[in-house]
């Protein structure tokens, strides 16, 4: 009976770390897809309703939403556990930040550029940017282009 709980440990053992490490690439998933979803909602509200739609990005609560104030309509995306908005781009070019990112969406106008990069416990780093021409959010891994970064 000792030998069975002690190869079962074994197996528990090994397999914990690359189940922990699936889990936190799920999660990363998981925030990147609330985010594109997100932005694709303010994007539609503001052709489908005609009105102004304001995306807000706090890297500080690890939070977005949107807010069309005219419909009276809020959406909010919470990141998931061991997820979090380690940039906001374009960088914030005026003093006094608040920690509170503001952009806006008009009916009928073109898209301004921003993105958010994600990043899970594991370093994993995912972009995910709003195409200006398009109007369509792009997701692109920015792990590898921060290791290249590092070996120069």
């Amino acid at each position: 009976m000792l030998v069975v709980v002690a190869i079962i440990s074994l197996v528990v053992g090994l397999a914990l770390p690359a189940i922990n490490s699936g889990l936190d690439t799920l999660r990363l998933n998981s925030g990147v897809t609330a985010v594109v979803s997100l932005f694709n909602s303010g994007l539609s509200r503001a052709e489908r309703s005609q009105e102004a739609v304001q995306i807000s990005i706090s890297q500080h609560d690890n939070a977005l939403w949107i807010n069309a104030p005219a419909a009276k309509y809020q959406r909010r995306i919470d990141m998931p556990e061991g997820v979090t908005i380690t940039r906001v781009l374009p960088p914030e070019l005026t003093p006094g930040d608040t920690g509170v990112r503001d952009f806006f969406l008009y009916p009928g106008g073109s898209v301004p550029r921003f993105g958010i990069e994600l990043r899970n416990r594991r370093g994993q780093k995912r972009m995910v940017s709003v195409d200006p021409i398009t109007g369509v959010p792009r997701i692109r891994d920015t792990t590898e282009e921060a290791a290249d970064a590092d070996q120069s």
